[in-house]
C-alpha cells in the first residue's frame, strides 16, 4: 500500500484531523479521481461529526468507484440520520 495513504490513515487515527483534511485536499487537487482519498476525507469529516461533508466525500468516492468501501461508510452515516429522532432529543 502507498505510504502516503498510510500516513493519512495515521493522522486520522491520531485525531490529527485538520492536518489529514488539508493533506487530502491537496492530494485531490492533484488527482481529482482518487476515490480512496475521497473515502479517507469522508472518514476525517466523520471524526469531526461533519456528516454533510462526510456524505459529500463518500458520494464523490462512489461516483468514481462504485465498488469503493465508501458505500458502507455512506450507508452508515445515513443510518445515523435515520436513527436520529428530533422528538426524543428536542422535546
Amino acid at each position: 500500500m502507498n505510504s502516503y495513504i498510510e500516513n493519512i490513515k495515521k493522522l486520522i487515527s491520531n485525531n490529527e484531523i485538520e492536518e489529514a483534511i488539508q493533506a487530502l485536499l491537496l492530494e485531490l487537487k492533484a488527482d481529482p479521481n482518487n476515490d480512496e482519498a475521497f473515502f479517507l476525507l469522508g472518514n476525517a469529516y466523520c471524526k469531526l461529526n461533519d456528516w454533510q461533508q462526510a456524505l459529500n466525500a463518500y458520494g464523490q468516492a462512489l461516483s468514481i468507484n462504485p465498488q469503493s468501501l465508501a458505500r458502507i461508510a455512506h450507508d452508515r452515516v445515513l443510518e445515523i440520520f435515520n436513527f436520529y429522532n428530533k422528538d426524543i432529543y428536542n422535546p
